[in-house]
């Protein structure tokens, strides 16, 4: 898909320069507002442990979008289409309430002060790191944004039938590496997707009317009683064999033949990508690495223009009282 120049030029360039985020950005004003994501965030894993994993990936649904400014969580209005029906995000996202949930929480504590931008942020960091992958350090001080477009994410966000050329030029755009494409592949790690991703794979791959050959066969057979021909598609299946749990598992299935989405397999199948699959399918601990510069990287993504800090997340200030 496309990516709009200017919005490109302007996420490239403040990137580059985004001086204003730092590590205990609110020591002073509300010391305690990274315990209380990860105590809201632990509630969640309690409540419904797939939760957090479905958390983590609003980070990359936010910040390649226009920046990393939670235009994500705004509603639709009158006036405008946001992001939450996008094609990417319809049906897929979900568990946007535990967000709300922490601000909710972080409103009574410190008023006014936490960005909605920066929940995300801080949330992803402690979903990894809670379901037993690394813990890192994140940068903070993001403003919300203003407005949301359906639209630009549409025309931003990869399918899950992407193949791995097309992921790199998409993270090209960003100025993220084939080793951070790679890495951030690896949220994967923890959580499910729908049937409705791998139909396609199952039983029309490129329009041959055959399943993906690159499935391996006994992967296949479970997949294809999943997910049934006609069958309903919003069933969701394990996107690796150990998916409450944050490892490199993910990469052992791709060698294996037993990733779940197009757009993870053809990390294997293609050149370009395959020595890092199986680099972190045999080094966790290189995975973690990466991958904690991956979203630190991505975590850097800023559009230039104003914003504020909502006092609710779905909406912004001028329309709070309305709500």
């Amino acid at each position: 898909m496309s990516l709009y120049p200017s919005v490109l030029f302007v996420l490239l360039v403040t990137m580059a320069a985004a001086e204003t985020l730092r590590p205990g950005f609110y020591a002073q004003t509300c010391p305690e507002a990274e315990a209380i994501v990860r105590y809201e965030m632990m509630k969640a894993m309690i409540r419904e442990p797939r939760s957090v994993a479905s958390v983590m990936r609003f980070q990359f649904h936010d910040c390649f979008v226009n920046g990393c400014d939670a235009s994500l969580l705004l509603d639709d209005t009158p006036n405008m289409l946001g992001e939450k029906l996008a094609l990417s995000n319809i049906n897929s996202l979900r568990s946007f309430e535990v967000v709300y949930e922490v601000k909710e929480a972080l409103e009574k504590a410190c008023p006014g002060i936490v960005s909605c931008a920066d929940i995300i942020i801080m949330a992803a960091r402690d979903a990894v790191a809670l379901a037993g992958g690394p813990d890192w350090v994140v940068r903070l001080g993001r403003k919300d944004s203003l407005t949301a477009s359906q639209e630009d994410s549409d025309n931003i966000m990869p399918s899950p039938r992407a193949n791995a050329t097309s992921l790199i030029d998409l993270f090209t755009k960003f100025n993220l590496s084939v080793k951070d494409l790679v890495a951030l592949s690896g949220s994967h790690s923890i959580g499910e997707a729908r049937c409705f991703s791998i139909m396609f794979r199952l039983y029309n791959q490129s329009g041959s009317g055959k399943p993906d050959p690159a499935i391996e066969p006994g992967f296949r057979e479970k997949l294809d009683k999943l997910c049934p021909l006609g069958g309903d598609e919003n069933v969701t299946g394990d996107l690796d064999a150990t998916p409450k749990l944050f490892d490199n598992q993910y990469f052992k299935d791709l060698v294996a033949g037993r990733g779940f989405l197009n757009s993870d397999q053809t990390l294997f199948t293609f050149p370009q990508t395959r020595e890092y699959v199986k680099l972190f399918s045999k080094d966790e601990n290189e995975f973690f690495k990466a991958f904690v510069e991956g979203m630190l990287k991505m975590g850097e993504l800023q559009s230039g223009k104003g914003g504020e800090i909502r006092t609710n997340c779905r909406v912004v200030n001028s329309q709070a009282l309305d709500v």
